[in-house]
């Protein structure tokens, strides 16, 4: 059972890391060369997507489950994997809360960023949701 575990993370990691990690990245370019200070417009494009990228990562992890749990009905999937975005979502919030709080940052821009913020993360799932293709 563990060997079917790691191989499922290990699987997963491989075929879909690289998508949130790759907006982390562009966040963390951004973070370091001030880009969210010069360009506040930069937020819309991140969060839209890190919904569509974390969306893409729960869909593999979901997907490749399959072979330790069993078969999963699509729409359970995609419900499931909307669902853990909208989650990873809030606590993205979180940390940027907690970061303007204890560190002094200040990324969030007030009540209505955090609201948007939400709102595109989750708009970003909602799009990956409805052209993501079956395989």
């Amino acid at each position: 059972m563990q060997n079917k575990i790691l191989n499922w993370i290990i699987a997963t990691l491989k075929e879909s890391a690289w998508a949130p990690l790759s907006v982390f990245g562009f966040y963390l370019f951004g973070l370091a060369f001030r880009l969210y200070d010069l360009y506040p417009i930069l937020d819309v494009p991140t969060h839209f997507m890190g919904g569509v990228t974390i969306t893409y990562f729960y869909r593999s992890l979901i997907r490749n489950s399959q072979r330790i749990v069993g078969d999963i009905p699509l729409p359970i999937r995609i419900l499931f994997a909307f669902t853990c975005t909208g989650t990873t979502a809030v606590f993205w919030e979180f940390y940027e809360n907690l970061a303007d709080y204890f560190l002094g940052t200040h990324m969030v821009r007030g009540l209505e960023d955090t609201i948007v913020d939400l709102i595109l993360g989750l708009s970003g799932a909602l799009v990956l949701s409805l052209l993501y293709r079956k395989r």
